[in-house]
Order: C-alpha cells, then structure tokens, then sequence
C-alpha cells in the first residue's frame, strides 16, 4: 500500500507565509478540516481548512470554480456547516481534494491572487463541532493507562483476563460532547464513602481529564458486513485531540455491573481541527505486541498493520488554574506521552467494532482511552499522576492537586515530528470546569 505522495513532499512551501514557519501546527503538508464562522457573528458556520494561522474558506473556494474532477465534488460535499457529507465519500475522495488544495495554496501557484480573498485569520474565528456525531464509542487502549489504574484497585492482578484479547470499549454520550473552549458544570451525581451506610447526591470531588486522540469514521460499513482489517484505514476520515472528562468517584460507585454512565456523560471534548490519516502518513511506524503476550486473534492480525498500523504522535496535558490565570503565569506541563505507545491500533479499534455486524455511519467517532506511557511521568490522567489521590501534584506557582479544581483549564496539544519530516500539529483543545449546580 503506497502511503507517500506529491502532498508530502518536506520541501514544499505555501504563499500563505505563516505556513512555512518553523514550528507551525498547520503547514501546506498538514491541511485538516474545520467547521468555522467569523467570531461573534450571526454568519452561518462552514467548512475550512487549516494553513499557517489563516483558514481558507472552502464555500468561498467552491465559488471560487478553481477546483475541477473529482476534486469538485468533494468540495461540493463540504458546502454545508458539517463534514458528514465528504466524510461519507471515501479516501479516494478525500485523496483528491488534498491533492488540490495542496496545488493551489503551494508557493508560485497561477490561483494564488484569487485565493487569497477566502482566507480568515484563525484569530478571527470560532468553531463548531465538524461533525454530527452519531454514535460514540469509547476505547481503553494504553496497556500503561490500564495497569497503572488497575494498581489503584486490584494490586495483585491490575489487567483482567481479557485486556490483551480484545480492544475494550464502551458506547459513550455523544451528546455532551463540545468543542474546545467548552466550559462545563461539575458534575453532580451519587457517592458511596467507604463508611458509609448509604449513598449521597453531591458534586463530584474526583474530577479528572483524559488524555485521549479522537477518531471520525468516514465511509460506513452496511449492517452485518464487517469490516477487514487491511481496509479499516478506509474508513477513517481523520483525527482530533479528545479530553474524555471523568468524575472518578461517581464511577466508582455506578460502573458496576455496566460500566460508566454520569460519570462520564456529563462533558468531553474535542480539538477543532480534523487531521486526515492521509497527513499523517510519514509518521506510521511498525505497531508491536510483545512476544511474551497473547497475540492477536486472526480478524485483527495482518502483515500490514505490523508493518505500519501505530503512529508517532507526541501528546501533553498542561493546567492553568484560576490563580495562574488571574496572575497572568502560563499553563505548566504536567505530563507527555505518546499515541504509538498504544496497545491495540486505530485499524483493530474499527475492525473489532464492525466484527459483530455493527454498522459505522459517517460522522461517528472513537475515543482512544486514555494514552499514557510505560513511565509515571507519562500518565494521561491525574488519578495515575496523583496515585489514585494519595500524592499531590505541587505546581510552579505553589499549589498543589490531587483532582481539578472549579476553575481549572486543562490544554491538551500534540503534534508530529521528526527530522526530514514535515511536522504536523494537532492544534490543542482547552476546556474550563465551572462550579456545580446548587442543589
């Protein structure tokens, strides 16, 4: 499977100068989608993308006429405030779009005078979710993220028997899920205290982030045809940065027998631009399963997913409290990871999820789970980082946390990176927690 074009090529610069900047999230390499409309205005949103610190409007570029073939009817597909439209086309649908847009927006390119007119700074705008998420599913894929909190609870046997067996999932509230800049109650829900003779209703005091990559399906699968493994890339339209929040001890109480419920539908969130899997193809590399470990069953064994089914994508969670905010001190780093580190692959999380017959739609999405590395320091949530609560977290500035604080915003950003390679960013996703309701 030939993963490399002309739209990767390292060398290739923009006429939009901000792209070719050192350290640029969105370089003519990159080219994610969005949903946008000017900031404060009552405009319709629409779709963009991303190049340097400019979105080019792809409504204006369709009036444009500059895009022809099939390149135009992907294009027509994106003349809505949604991307269900192009996502349910296909990659090679997708494919040509990007080759066009990466033609026109290169340095010397004849439609650079004429497009320049359907660019918006990034700083002038605001986004809405790109898609209409039908249906979501959560996943619990870094082995580290699962001991680590296995430890917490079950020291002597953290992983139950079937973790290294099957990518474990759960159907989430789609709902609830918002786009960065989000700002949410804390949640309330029922607590059982050890000593306890009987349950509460209250705020949550376990607050947490999640550290998670976000996962749109593009083209569907009909009802009882699953989907292979070395065709799952197919049906994925692309990635985003996703903080699964969750209230630690209401779950505690509620996720037995079913697992979560409020403790988890109450907020997630999701970066505003859409990395194409197309974007990140320098940065695939070999996807392992320790030898000592059961390997897997043949429906999500191939050659091809070895070979490339992880990717290289650095990720980091940072905190800035309400007292770092109104001091006007920046958001500290608490922890970094990386998504290759994943115990099961994006292509197994799509064939395990149609394994059974289940029908993926355009606009559905995946959470990764939390994505933690074999290090302490590389945890993905603060109940890893804070042993479960038992050590704070002291901060520059001298405070410390077990969990979130009202008033906390939680950044996550991630980008890929690597010499001879373009880097491709991510952007970041913020989200501030608000004091609970009054009972």
């Amino acid at each position: 499977m030939e993963l490399l074009n002309e739209t990767h090529a390292p060398a290739l610069r923009s006429w939009v100068r901000s792209a070719n900047q050192s350290g640029c999230d969105f370089p003519i390499q990159n080219l994610p989608f969005g949903v946008f409309r000017r900031v404060g205005s009552e405009e319709a949103f629409r779709a963009g993308v991303a190049i340097g610190d400019q979105i080019l409007d792809l409504q204006q570029l369709q009036d444009s006429g500059v895009v022809a073939g099939e390149a135009a009817e992907a294009l027509a597909a994106c003349q809505g405030d949604t991307l269900n439209s192009l996502m349910a086309l296909g990659q090679p649908a997708w494919s040509a779009l990007r080759l066009a847009l990466s033609r026109a927006l290169r340095e010397g390119a004849a439609e650079a005078g004429q497009l320049q007119a359907c660019l918006l700074p990034q700083a002038d705008a605001e986004y809405k979710l790109p898609a209409t998420i039908g249906d979501y599913t959560d996943f619990y894929t870094s082995i580290h993220h699962a001991t680590r909190v296995g430890s917490l609870f079950r020291p002597d046997n953290p992983l139950l028997p079937n973790y290294k067996w099957v990518p474990i999932g759960y159907h989430g509230r789609s709902s609830s899920i918002g786009i960065s800049g989000q700002q949410f109650r804390r949640p309330l829900g029922q607590t059982k205290a050890p000593d306890a003779e009987v349950p509460s209703l209250g705020p949550c005091k376990r607050l947490d982030y999640e550290l998670e990559l976000g996962i749109y399906i593009g083209a569907g699968n009909e009802l009882g045809e699953p989907i292979a493994l070395d065709a799952a890339d197919n049906h994925v339209f692309g990635l985003c940065l996703f903080n699964d929040w969750s209230a630690r001890d209401i779950q505690a109480w509620e996720y037995q027998p079913l697992g979560p419920f409020l403790s988890k539908s109450f907020a997630s969130t999701v970066s505003p631009w859409v990395i194409t899997l197309e974007a990140l193809a320098p940065y695939r590399t070999a996807w392992q399963r320790d030898s000592a470990d059961p390997q897997p069953l043949s429906y999500l064994e191939s050659a091809q997913n070895r070979a490339s089914g992880a990717l290289d994508i650095q990720l980091e969670v940072l905190l800035q409290t309400a007292q770092m905010r109104e001091a006007g001190e920046p958001a500290c780093r608490l922890s970094a990871s990386n998504f290759r580190d994943s115990y099961w692959s994006i292509a197994q999380m799509v064939s395990h999820h149609s394994i059974n017959g289940c029908n993926l739609k355009p606009g559905d999405f995946f959470g990764s789970g939390t994505q933690s590395g074999p290090e302490q320091s590389e945890s993905g949530s603060l109940l890893e980082l804070s042993q479960g609560g038992k050590q704070p977290i002291t901060l520059p500035n001298g405070e410390t946390r077990t969990f979130l604080a009202d008033g906390d915003s939680v950044i996550l950003r991630g980008c890929c990176e690597k010499a001879g390679a373009p880097r491709i960013g991510f952007g970041e996703v913020v989200a501030t927690v608000l004091p609970a309701v009054e009972l």
